[in-house]
């Protein structure tokens, strides 16, 4: 039986890769759609490849452009809402979207009852409450697309739930692990760029290199599999070979293993409950000759102990800290504030905001609309900007 699947966020880091995963098992996956929000050179290259039924931009005004490219007989959506659109044509989605913009993707998946393959966590993490209540649609199920879920999700498999003792997520480090306060003052962005171990885009490399990407990871377990706070640690792991760990009460503790290499996530998540066929990142025992382990420098890197505290918090700070995030993660990276400075933005926002209920989908958004114009000043405050 072919699965027939949907990319959304096709031309991404996740979704290039989901398509080396479709392609290393012909006849296994069919894809039936493809969108992305601007990339029309690529989604060309990859509609002329993979003849999708549907193609999907999120710039309308791209979308005479895309038309007049691709093969005959393909259907162009355009517009905000395609992205949504094109992703409940298949089995299998893999929302590939990045920031807060997967949102509607996750939710029109989800209400669909389709399988959603997420390795857009900052949808789970804003709009968790929201989320919750559509993952109950006959049918849906989330699959989560990033190496640390991915790997409790194996774990947990066959072992009941309330068993659980503690989650154990493992973090590389990023490129600044070990460094001081000080040290860290005058990294720069080419710096946070220089992933270790992991080749990713540019906002998720520099969240790991604040530890936030850690920290939203831990909100989001705490979303997939309803584990208290408390019982969700991070161990940095340099090596990222053991993804992440569970341990039970009986002191037994499953960990799973490879190489970094996040076609082995994708593929978990399109063959479930089967397994690919397809190896990735299977390791090299013979070589492989050390595992260190450590704790997290929260005064270095206080992002994380700033996700713990809004996780508890609930409500909309998990959507405020995510939008403060984004907003001061992309004004780094356009060389506005520093390093540092990111942490800052967060925490003044955090500090700022004076908590609410999300019930709807409009409180997520408001939520998230209300992050941002307090980041954006908190920014403007340490720029000069009027």
């Amino acid at each position: 039986m072919v699965t027939t699947v949907s990319v959304v966020g096709s031309t991404g880091s996740i979704g290039t890769q989901t398509l080396d995963v479709v392609r290393a098992e012909p006849g296994r996956y069919r894809v039936v759609a493809l969108a992305a929000a601007t990339s029309v050179d690529a989604l060309v290259a990859q509609a002329e490849e993979f003849r999708p039924e549907v193609v999907g931009i999120g710039d309308s005004s791209l979308a005479p452009k895309l038309e007049e490219r691709l093969p005959a007989g393909i259907e162009v959506r355009a517009g905000p809402a395609a992205l949504a659109a094109v992703a409940i044509e298949a089995d299998v989605v893999v929302n590939a979207v990045v920031g807060f913009a997967g949102l509607p993707v996750t939710l029109a998946a989800l209400g669909a009852g389709r399988r959603l393959a997420l390795a857009n966590k900052e949808s789970l993490i804003a709009g968790g409450p929201v989320v919750q209540r559509v993952r109950s649609t006959p049918g849906a199920e989330i699959l989560p697309v990033d190496s640390e879920h991915c790997a409790v999700h194996q774990c947990l498999r066959g072992n009941p739930r309330q068993r659980v003792a503690r989650i154990v997520l493992t973090a590389s480090g990023g490129p600044f692990r070990g460094r001081s306060t000080q040290e860290l003052s005058a990294v720069t962005v080419d710096d946070a760029l220089a992933h270790p171990t992991w080749a990713m885009g540019p906002k998720i490399t520099v969240d790991s290199s604040t530890l936030m990407n850690k920290g939203l990871e831990v909100i989001e377990a705490n979303e997939l599999f309803g584990v208290g706070f408390d019982s969700i640690e991070v161990v940095v792991h340099p090596q990222s070979v053991i993804h992440s760990m569970v341990e039970f009460t009986d002191g037994a503790t499953i960990a799973q293993m490879s190489m970094p290499d996040m076609r082995l996530p994708i593929g978990y998540a399109l063959a479930y409950p089967d397994r690919s066929t397809a190896p990735f990142g299977a390791v090299d025992w013979a070589r492989l000759n050390r595992l260190d382990f450590e704790t997290p420098d929260n005064g270095a890197f206080p992002c994380l102990q700033l996700a713990y505290e809004a996780g508890r918090q609930g409500g909309d700070a998990p959507a405020t800290l995510n939008a403060a995030n984004e907003v001061a993660v992309q004004a780094f990276l356009d060389g506005l504030i520093s390093w540092l400075d990111i942490a800052e933005v967060i925490k003044e926002v955090l500090d700022g905001h004076n908590g609410g209920a999300l019930e709807t989908t409009e409180d997520v958004v408001e939520a998230d609309r209300r992050a941002r114009e307090l980041a954006r000043q908190a920014v403007q405050r340490r720029t000069g900007a009027a």
